[in-house]
């Protein structure tokens, strides 16, 4: 891994905070902190309505939590970064699920393009890495191909992966206005983001099994309404006029 520390008369590294949605993840979040590199300067993690001890796991192991109140994965990120934002927000920012399935030691390579000044945003590729058997369900490689089809016949790139696991510049991120409330959340990041012109590449990640049992891909309902909203998020911004950064 390359490290993000400077050295003698080099200048410092740009600030790097890391943010967690978080819904019952009490199992595996303490692993996630752990493993994420020593260079990371925050970490916050936004408690989305979890009833088990989540919070109480994440504080103990250093993290800031944060409420989510609207039940949401886009609305847990939404309310870290709201945090960022009046704290004082990180010139990078890195998303990783709180389920251990991503190897959060791997940040140092996803931000490695930001850091060489040659992307804006990074997406983990889990479909280029090496793969747990058994870790992404049938169900998500199919989703994946068919929205990574769709970004390319629509936007003209060819992502690989919807992969959670992702680094943006904090500039970069502010200029898409993020706002989907929940599945649409990342779909919504990388096509705002080819519309806008923002550098985009994909590094691969590891993947894992993850601790617990997915609440999306996971279930029926949970897949077909991620699918839904997934693809009708790619569809909406293909047809909306584009916006200059």
């Amino acid at each position: 891994m390359k490290s993000l520390t400077s050295t003698g008369l080099e200048p410092a590294p740009p600030t790097i905070d890391v943010a967690i949605p978080a819904y019952n993840e009490e199992d595996s979040i303490g692993l996630v902190l752990a493993g994420l590199p020593h260079e990371v300067r925050r970490v916050v993690v936004a408690d989305n309505n979890s009833w088990d001890r989540t919070a109480e796991v994440a504080r103990s192991a250093g993290a800031i939590v944060v409420p989510a109140p609207r039940q949401g994965y886009g609305s847990a990120c939404l309310a870290a970064l709201d945090y960022l934002r009046s704290h004082d927000h990180p010139e990078i920012v890195v998303f990783i699920d709180a389920d251990y399935s991503d190897h959060p030691e791997e940040l140092t390579d996803l931000v490695a393009p930001i850091l060489g000044g040659e992307a804006d945003l990074v997406v983990g590729s889990r479909t280029q890495g090496r793969r747990e058997r058994g870790a992404l369900l049938p169900q998500a490689r199919m989703g994946n191909l068919v929205a990574c089809v769709l970004m390319r016949l629509l936007y003209g790139y060819r992502f690989t992966d919807l992969g959670p696991f992702r680094a943006i510049r904090w500039s970069a991120l502010e200029s898409l206005g993020m706002c989907d409330p929940d599945f649409g959340w990342t779909a919504e990041m990388q096509v705002k983001a080819l519309r806008y012109g923002l550098r985009c590449v994909e590094v691969p990640v590891s993947y894992r099994r993850r601790v617990g049992v997915s609440k999306i891909t996971g279930t029926v309902s949970g897949t077909l309404r991620a699918g839904h909203k997934i693809l009708w998020t790619i569809f909406r911004y293909a047809l909306t006029r584009r916006r200059p950064l």
